[in-house]
């Protein structure tokens, strides 16, 4: 991270890494995403859908295990977690209109205190408890949905107010990032977020969007553990040992 980038991690509780995936990977992605859908969601009741999820992406091959140890975000990893980060799992949400699978409201906060979802500075550095990588494939435009935010929530001192959760009608604390394709949003889940309902109309001047594309992929410092289950790297023979050891169990160090 540069200082600027690491300014804003601590001001904001996210920053934005655009170009962390290229044009290649992005088709590549898409085109399994694609073909997951057809297999797993039949024609007709697919047009019936507003969202989809999926998990256990490493299970789709190359593609996905690619983003295991991703060297555009790698690096952040390092400093955010520490050198023996781990990830904790992942998923990916498909919104065609409306809420989403989680729904849209706010949810997360540095009050109160989650001993796995965390943000401190301490010694000129940050620590951070379970941290998301949350990457869009396709563009995001203003007024069209997307991740949301309370900047700076991840250093609050009290509860997020409940009346200002529901982000259907989003108060003015809350911030849309808005974001290109291939980009990545990196944030701690100590911060306020959550995603705004997507509206295919947008602002009225965006050109439309077919669905919102975005895989989470999140990450724990290595002693730590946010799901209950684990990654047996034995299932992915093809692995490189940089990503077999980033998939180990919580505590099992060299």
């Amino acid at each position: 991270m540069n200082d600027l980038e690491r300014y804003l991690f601590d001001l904001q509780g996210f920053i934005v890494i655009e170009n962390a995936l290229t044009n290649k990977q992005i088709n590549n992605l898409n085109t399994e995403l694609d073909k997951q859908i057809d297999k797993q969601i039949p024609g007709k009741e697919k047009q019936e859908k507003k969202f989809l999820r999926f998990d256990s992406l490493l299970n789709w091959g190359k593609p996905f295990q690619e983003l295991i140890d991703n060297p555009a975000i790698t690096p952040y990893l390092l400093e955010l977690l520490g050198k023996d980060f781990r990830l904790d799992h992942d998923y990916l949400h498909v919104i065609y209109q409306g809420k989403g699978p989680v729904g849209s409201f706010l949810h997360g906060g540095g009050t109160p205190y989650d001993p796995s979802q965390y943000y401190n500075f301490k010694d000129g550095r940050m620590f951070n408890g379970l941290t998301a990588v949350a990457y869009e494939l396709n563009d995001i435009y203003p007024g069209q949905g997307g991740f949301a935010c309370v900047p700076g929530s991840h250093k609050s001192n009290l509860p997020f107010p409940e009346e200002w959760k529901d982000l259907e009608s989003p108060s003015n604390c809350v911030k849309a990032v808005n974001v290109k394709a291939g980009s990545a949003i990196i944030f701690t889940e100590a911060l306020t977020h959550g995603t705004l309902p997507c509206r295919s109309k947008g602002d009225g001047h965006s050109p439309l969007v077919s669905d919102r594309r975005t895989i989470f992929y999140k990450y724990s410092p290595q002693s730590l553990a946010w799901v209950r289950y684990y990654y047996n790297p034995d299932n992915f023979p093809d692995l490189t040992p940089s990503q077999r050891k980033i998939l180990r169990v919580p505590g099992l160090y060299p």
